[in-house]
């Protein structure tokens, strides 16, 4: 089974930007969809962005379109989530997830938007 490992979560001002990265374990991961997902407290998990096999079409969630950009890397086995106009509603453990493991999540990676 493909392992996932996020990071680049950190805690940032409100406006401001992270850029987080996922690495898969295995390049299969890349060929088919990579989603990120993110989970605040109280909340339930829910998608944010995602991108087709091979780094074809994306998608987003409403509140992402326009501030958040997916991408992937198949050489590294590497998908992006570049953030931007951070607000607080923003805070969550943010995820990433592969359409060849859907029940699988990793560790995920902790952004915190506060002043």
């Amino acid at each position: 089974q493909v392992q996932l490992v996020e990071s680049g979560g950190r805690v940032v001002q409100p406006g401001g930007s992270l850029r987080l990265i996922c690495v898969a374990s295995e390049s299969v991961a890349m060929a088919y969809s990579m989603t990120w997902f993110r989970q605040a407290p109280g909340k339930e998990r829910e998608l944010v962005a995602r991108i087709r096999g091979g780094g074809g079409l994306t998608e987003y969630a409403d509140f992402a379109e326009g501030r958040f950009t997916i991408t992937g890397d198949s050489a590294k086995k590497s998908v992006y989530l570049e953030m931007r106009s951070l607000t607080p509603e923003d805070t969550a453990v943010y995820y990433c997830n592969s359409a060849t493991a859907p029940d699988y999540f990793g560790q995920g990676t902790q952004v915190t938007v506060s002043s």
